[in-house]
């Protein structure tokens, strides 16, 4: 059995709202929790065959699966203020099993770090979401293998051009205050130059051309991250 992304996609339609705020996105999580059909796209995951996929299809795969098992984290322990609040010190959420996927337990840890990073997609950080507000804001739509590079090059562009959590340049004095997912994956854009040369590849045209301007001489600045969850807030 395939990972049912038609219901996925329905689920997302239904259940998540496009916002003005910070979010970007937010979840009716206690929607999900009585729909039965979430349980249908979680299930989907856990009997679908991941081994054949390779290339977009396996990126798109487990994109979908990471944003599936982190919500479904939401659904099943929430509410919550924060996702890192279902995990302690000693086991952080991200290294709890979140689920079951082709049979085998997985964590949303072994998901980013050891299959999606591998793969050297660095736009992946911008696909996945973790729950947060200061994640990427999670798409209405599953990722397919079939429009992977045009989605993730939207989401890429989409979380640069927001001043509140993605990019935010200061002219005087010259420097780029950036999302905390550029330092922490710094060696997935290529460490300091990379990122700048990234950014300036992504970001929306009026700051492109004071990007290349100041590339080597400006300074990286990182924003608060907000791990406050995604939910909207009169159903969380």
């Amino acid at each position: 059995m395939a990972f049912d992304v038609e219901t996925y996609a329905e689920q997302l339609t239904r259940h998540t709202r496009a916002v003005e705020d910070t979010a970007g996105t937010r979840i009716d999580y206690a929607g999900l929790r009585s729909d039965p059909d979430w349980r249908r796209v979680v299930a989907s995951l856990e009997t679908s065959n991941p081994s054949p996929l390779e290339g977009a299809r396996a990126l798109a795969f487990w994109i979908n699966a990471y944003n599936v098992l982190a919500l479904d984290w939401i659904v099943r322990e929430g509410p919550v203020e924060s996702i890192r609040d279902l995990g302690n010190l000693w086991r952080p959420v991200w290294k709890k099993s979140a689920g079951r996927v082709g049979g085998h337990e997985v964590t949303l840890d072994e998901i980013e770090h050891r299959i999606l990073r591998p793969m050297g997609e660095p736009r992946i950080h911008f696909a996945i979401v973790c729950a947060s507000t200061s994640c990427p804001s999670l798409r209405r739509e599953p990722f397919r293998a079939t429009e992977l590079h045009r989605q993730l090059d939207e989401q890429t562009r989409e979380f640069l051009a927001d001043a509140r959590k993605g990019m935010a340049i200061a002219r005087a004095p010259e420097n780029v205050r950036l999302s905390k997912i550029f330092d922490w994956f710094a060696e997935d854009f290529g460490k300091a130059q990379g990122v700048v040369a990234f950014v300036t590849e992504h970001a929306p045209e009026a700051d492109r051309a004071w990007l290349l301007e100041y590339a080597d001489r400006m300074d990286l600045v990182y924003l608060p991250y907000d791990w406050r969850v995604n939910a909207l807030p009169s159903r969380p």
